[in-house]
């Protein structure tokens, strides 16, 4: 039976690595795709991963019925033995419903990566309507880890190192971010609450106020 599957996890966990994987090892067998993506990081109409590897996709921007351009690329010869939706969070509810609608009406399956929250802890829209529809959610394995070693929960948004907790919730940027871009670092959720990023762990290890005084 085709499926509905979510494929979630933090920044840096590989997401967009095994959606890569997924269609290169389908059409290595014969198969034909279609590939959504949203705001990806190589520019519009990409999917890419930090490895390096891209490939072109479909920009699924504000408005656009992903159920009908399948419906469209079909009816005009096109072939498409499943779908891949790339930054899913980033799609509207509506268009979570339209990928619903390929499963159940076209019969393909529909494979959905995305990170679950936002840099404030809070669920995505699209996340959450996938997480409300999937029927299978699959947490990738490939831990990303917090600075301190620990296993990275949560996305933070940072500027010059520091974390930052309001703003608009969709901002696209990148990890390694340069200084005064707005960048994202994942952390495990101790340090997303205490707001420390491995920039301000640093500074504060350097910090005077935090070093051994000698007795006089």
């Amino acid at each position: 039976m085709p499926e509905l599957v979510f494929f979630s996890g933090t920044m840096d966990c590989g997401k967009s690595t095994l959606a890569l994987q997924i269609e290169h090892n389908r059409s290595a067998r014969g198969l034909a795709g279609v590939i959504f993506t949203r705001n990806d990081r190589a520019g519009e109409g990409k999917l890419s991963s930090r490895l390096g590897l891209v490939t072109e996709a479909v920009e699924a921007e504000d408005g656009k019925d992903l159920y009908a351009y399948l419906v469209d690329h079909l009816s005009q010869g096109g072939r498409a033995d499943y779908v891949i939706a790339d930054e899913a969070q980033f799609l509207a509810p509506e268009q979570i419903d339209q990928l619903a609608r390929v499963v159940d009406d076209l019969g393909l399956d529909v494979f959905a990566f995305g990170i679950t929250t936002d840099f404030r802890s809070k669920l995505f829209p699209g996340s959450q309507r996938l997480v409300e529809l999937a029927d299978r959610i699959e947490v990738l394995q490939v831990e990303a880890l917090c600075w301190c070693g620990a296993r990275a929960t949560h996305n933070a948004r940072t500027i010059d190192g520091e974390m930052v907790v309001e703003g608009a919730q969709v901002v696209v940027g990148d990890v390694n971010q340069s200084a005064g871009e707005v960048g994202y670092e994942v952390l495990c959720r101790r340090h997303h609450r205490r707001r420390m990023t491995a920039a301000t762990a640093r500074a504060a290890a350097l910090s005077p106020d935090v070093l051994p005084v000698s007795p006089s």
